[in-house]
């Protein structure tokens, strides 16, 4: 069993189980499609057996050269954008302490948007310190990680030296061509290749997340373990009673169906905050498409009660939510008794910030109900490397099944290009001086 549960039963109001079980044979021919290849974007499904084809070799390899890398710098700066950097952003951020430095350099993330005061306040922080280079890019020659990286290469250059910059970058892009994998070649730095078959939104179990998930101090052996169980489970079976991923598809398709066009996936737990972040490209670049699609939002409560909370309950009613809860924290804080009692907590004395906040989440949930806005909940065992391998699958696993619900391809982008042109002819980029 994994350690994922699901509960759709404040959902029910609106999706009946006689609805849901409907889709049980259209959903048993689509899982066959997966698995056979015969499904759309089936060039694209590398990501499928990721966890069971991932080598032990492989996690070796990138554990020696996280220990090579950590001897050599206290600041490792992933660049990259999108499914380059966003997996290994959400688990960090999920495992290690909100305020506490882990073990091994600090991990500082560049390339993902054009700021100049960002990138600026980023080489100001590098300059008085050891650092390394995780330039992730299938071509090399996405606009924003590949600005940040020339930034950074000079930099590096300036700093150390050519000879000594070389032995400070490593380099994860496609396993045959491009422009990156050239420049890794011709420069000699070192590289892990991104499976051709495996798209950017989909790659947090290769190299892409694997690299800086482990110089995070993360146990990347756990994270495929807890994927590997849960591709076993998925893998075997389509019934609705025994894979959970598919349960949770055919209820946002239906819901879909019904007029709710938003999903807003929503946390009680503030270190699912990037986790949220992943999510919404992993549902935003797979299923917006043809005019088709469930828009992906995200809150965190208690937080956002305070500012999104008067519209969820009120607002225009083409909204469900998705809880997205932790079983059990990993300390335990309790209200203290103290002698000045003016701030009326008397009644909280002794309880837990997790039995409160529990209780902020069923009368959030009942009142959203009332509201018209029903809801999904997953939650998850425990904030573990394990658990979250587990997590990262059942996403990829539902929102494929709900692209092919919706008769999409998954595993395309076609409509993120479009800015690219119009960007391109206003910077007289060769090539696109007309314009379009």
């Amino acid at each position: 069993m994994i350690d994922i549960t699901f509960n759709d039963d404040n959902a029910k109001s609106l999706v009946s189980e006689l609805e849901v079980n409907s889709l049980q044979t259209r959903v048993d021919c689509l899982h066959a499609d997966l698995e056979s290849g015969r499904g759309q974007g089936s060039d694209y499904l590398g990501w499928l057996h990721l966890p069971s084809r991932t080598s032990p070799s492989l996690l070796n390899l990138i554990s020696s050269t996280k220990k090579e890398i950590s001897d050599q710098c206290d600041a490792f700066v992933c660049v990259g954008i999108g499914g380059s950097y966003l997996g290994a952003r959400a688990a960090i951020s999920f495992l290690n302490p909100v305020f506490r430095s882990h073990a091994g350099p600090d991990i500082y993330f560049a390339g993902q948007n054009l700021c100049s005061d960002y990138h600026a306040d980023l080489l100001e922080n590098l300059a008085n310190r050891d650092v390394c280079v995780n330039m992730i890019s299938k071509s090399g020659t996405t606009m924003e990680p590949a600005i940040a990286f020339r930034l950074l290469r000079n930099f590096m250059e300036k700093k150390y030296g050519k000879e000594e910059s070389r032995r400070r970058i490593v380099v994860t892009t496609d396993s045959q061509k491009g422009v990156l994998y050239s420049l890794a070649k011709e420069e000699g730095y070192k590289l892990f290749e991104i499976p051709n078959n495996v798209g950017g939104r989909f790659s947090v179990l290769t190299p892409v997340g694997l690299l800086p998930i482990a110089m995070a101090g993360i146990n990347i052996h756990d994270l495929i373990e807890g994927a590997l169980l849960t591709e076993n489970v998925l893998t075997k079976t389509s019934d609705f009673s025994k894979n959970i991923a598919y349960l949770y598809a055919v209820n946002r398709h239906l819901l879909f169906r019904k007029g709710k066009a938003i999903e807003l996936m929503a946390t009680f737990n503030h270190s699912f905050k990037y986790i949220l972040e992943w999510w919404k490209q992993l549902v935003g670049e797979s299923e917006g498409k043809k005019g088709k699609g469930i828009f992906p939002g995200s809150v965190q409560y208690t937080t956002d009660l305070h500012s999104l909370g008067q519209w969820v309950q009120e607002g225009s009613r083409n909204l469900f939510e998705t809880f997205l809860l932790l079983e059990k924290s990993k300390q335990v804080i309790e209200i203290p008794s103290i002698n000045d009692k003016r701030d009326g907590l008397e009644y909280l004395e002794g309880k837990s910030l997790d039995f409160v906040n529990d209780k902020a989440y069923k009368g959030s949930v009942a009142a959203h109900l009332e509201g018209e806005v029903p809801s999904l909940a997953i939650t998850l065992k425990e904030r573990s490397a394990y658990n979250l391998g587990q997590l990262f699958y059942f996403f990829e696993r539902a929102v494929a099944m709900t692209a092919y619900l919706s008769e999409v391809n998954p595993f395309n982008q076609p409509g993120v290009d479009f800015y690219k042109e119009n960007m391109f002819t206003l910077l007289k980029k060769p090539g696109y001086e007309k314009g379009k």
